[in-house]
């Protein structure tokens, strides 16, 4: 079976790549760097040509409001297109936990454009929303700073690990399509700003993190239920403190 990756080199898709390869099956890194280009077009149509699945991992590499639905749009509308074309079986897209609870925010407004163009087409297809990566946290962080203060809200976040959302995207390539949408999440709810005064102390890092119930997350004002799954989910095992060890044992 052929399967194509878009966002093959990135973070999740490095590490699914990874797993389904060594399952045996044949995977196209997709990505402008080998040639395909979801944004433009190039190198989609070859690409897709014998894949019995594509899934989506790509992200805009830019966060602003209009570049970002740009981004999700042109290349979800160009990458469907192909699909369609292609008689592909399964169109597997990464979106996010709480999507249509943030969309005061450009890029859950982008996501939710991008879910859209999935259930409108004609390709069978299978949405993984996961909840943030603990690997997100130095960005959230940067996010936040102003001076030395990190202004965070204290509302409950479920983070997962890289691994383990890679794992569940893997198993889902082999899975037939729900043509419907499930969670993903970690295994440990905790206030962001909890979790991320943990994350600075271990990195003996000295920024102050305050909790401020105002405080924006890329936009968005959250609650305990903004970033976290509302019924099942398929939760990971790693756990923040067995992901940071792994993480600082990895340096």
């Amino acid at each position: 079976m052929k399967i194509l990756v878009i966002g093959g080199s990135g973070l999740i898709g490095s590490k699914v790549v990874t797993n389904l390869r060594q399952l045996g099956y044949e995977v196209l890194v997709g990505s402008p760097s080998t040639g395909i280009n979801t944004m433009t077009g190039e190198g989609l149509a070859n690409a897709v040509k014998g894949a019995q699945v594509v899934i989506d991992l790509s992200n805009s590499p830019s966060f602003e409001d209009q570049a970002v639905l740009d981004f999700f749009e042109t290349s979800g509308r160009n990458l469907l297109a192909a699909e369609e074309a292609a008689g592909v079986k399964h169109h597997i897209a990464l979106s996010v936990v709480g999507t249509e609870r943030m969309l005061e925010s450009g890029y859950f407004r982008a996501k939710m454009a991008q879910e859209n163009l999935i259930k409108a087409a004609k390709v069978p297809y299978t949405i993984v929303r996961s909840t943030q990566f603990f690997e997100f946290l130095g960005g959230i962080a940067q996010y936040g700073t102003v001076g030395n203060e990190i202004r965070l809200s204290p509302a409950h976040v479920q983070p997962i690990s890289s691994d383990d959302i890679a794992a569940i995207v893997s198993d889902t390539a082999l899975a037939q399509p729900i043509n419907g949408t499930f969670d993903a999440a970690g295994p440990e709810k905790v206030g962001l700003a909890e979790l991320m005064k943990r994350y600075l102390t271990a990195l003996k890092d000295t920024r102050v993190v305050v909790s401020d119930s105002k405080a924006a997350y890329y936009g968005a004002q959250l609650n305990d239920q903004s970033l976290t799954p509302i019924g099942e989910a398929r939760l990971g095992t790693a756990t923040f403190a067995a992901w940071l060890n792994k993480s600082q044992s990895a340096k």
